[in-house]
C-alpha cells in the first residue's frame, strides 16, 4: 500500500463479453482498488485506490492474459493533517470524477430505458 491516492486510465483489448468478465473479475479480486469503471466499446480500463499503478497493471495481465497499455495515471497525495475532517476534504477535493461519470452513464440509460417503456404503454 502507498500513501497516495492514484487514479489509472489503461487500454485493453475486450472483444468479447468472455473478456470483460475475465477482466472485471481481476478487478474485483484486487483488494488495493477502490472503484473502477469499465468501458467495453471504447477498451478503457479506470482504476482508483490506492496502488502502485505499474503493479497493479501487471496483476491484470497475469490474470487475464491480456495486453494492458497504460494511458494515464494520476497521483493524489493525501495531507497528513491531524484533524480528520480537514483530511476527509482535501481528500474529496482532489478525487477525480470517476463515479460521476459512471452515474452519467447509467443516467442516460435508465432515461433511454424509461423511454422505451413509455413508448410501449402507448401502443
Amino acid at each position: 500500500m502507498t500513501d497516495k491516492f492514484c487514479c489509472m486510465l489503461m487500454r485493453i483489448n475486450i472483444d468479447c463479453n468472455g473478456c470483460y468478465r475475465k477482466v472485471k473479475r481481476a478487478l474485483l479480486d484486487m483488494r488495493e482498488l477502490e472503484t473502477h469503471l469499465i468501458e467495453k466499446k471504447e477498451c478503457r480500463v479506470s482504476v482508483y485506490g490506492r496502488f502502485i499503478p505499474q503493479d497493479v497493471a501487471i496483476k491484470i495481465r497475469k490474470k487475464t492474459n491480456r495486453r494492458v497499455e497504460i494511458l494515464d495515471i494520476q497521483e493524489l497525495q493525501v495531507s497528513s493533517n491531524t484533524n480528520d475532517n480537514e483530511q476527509d476534504q482535501h481528500q474529496e477535493q482532489q478525487r477525480p470524477l470517476i463515479s460521476s461519470n459512471w452515474n452519467l452513464i447509467s443516467n442516460s440509460c435508465n432515461n433511454q430505458f424509461e423511454t422505451r417503456i413509455h413508448n410501449e404503454k402507448h401502443y
